[in-house]
């Protein structure tokens, strides 16, 4: 489950940066001299938070390695309040019904200059799918969070020959530790199925 939320992040922050490089808008503008003008502006031009978004949910999937329990909350938490901000992003450029004063803002071209406006919904779109991807990946990690997951799986890889055998006592140990305990038992010169034996 861990793997699947940052392989989401990780897919949603690469998605966010294809999306800075895309064309949003374009400006065509006429001055009255020589000919009309055309200014393409890119995801990043037209919302600066685009490529702070992308590094955001990146570092968040690495970031996840590394925390557990309350912290892996506030870090599902986090991606999940970024990940309303690339909806936001997204949808705006589709809901605003006039671009052109802003639009003639980011390129630097007089209002009085513009001659008309066109959409690309493409790169939107991208963010709002790397949005639904950042989602994703924060419910899986508040669900890791929640189940503890990622610590006890580890805790039992690496335990000492020692404290595997009492936990064998204690019927705590699974099929993978019974064979690691019988070869601790054959190294040490000891016969593994002796008990067994006995008790039938």
């Amino acid at each position: 489950m861990m793997r699947m939320a940052q392989v989401l992040l990780a897919v949603a922050g690469l998605a966010l940066w294809g999306a800075s490089r895309m064309a949003w808008v374009d400006i065509t503008s006429f001055d009255g001299l020589g000919h009309p003008k055309t200014t393409t502006l890119s995801g990043a031009q037209w919302s600066t938070a685009l490529v702070p978004l992308a590094l955001l949910v990146l570092a968040a999937a690495l970031a996840a390695l590394a925390v557990r329990g309350w912290a892996l909350r506030l870090l599902a938490l986090l991606v999940a309040v970024a990940s309303a901000g690339m909806g936001y992003l997204g949808i705006g450029l589709w809901a605003v019904n006039d671009i052109a004063v802003r639009s003639a803002q980011l390129a630097e071209v007089p209002v009085a200059d513009l001659v008309s406006t066109e959409r690309h919904h493409w790169g939107a779109g991208l963010t709002v799918a790397a949005a639904a991807c950042a989602l994703a990946g924060a419910v899986l990690l508040l669900r890791v969070a929640r189940s503890g997951g990622g610590r006890a799986a580890g805790s039992t890889k690496y335990v000492a020959p020692g404290a595997r055998r009492d936990a064998a006592r204690s019927g705590g140990v699974d099929e993978d530790m019974s064979e690691r305990m019988m070869w601790d038992a054959l190294d040490e010169g000891r016969d593994p199925t002796g008990g067994d034996n006995e008790g039938r």
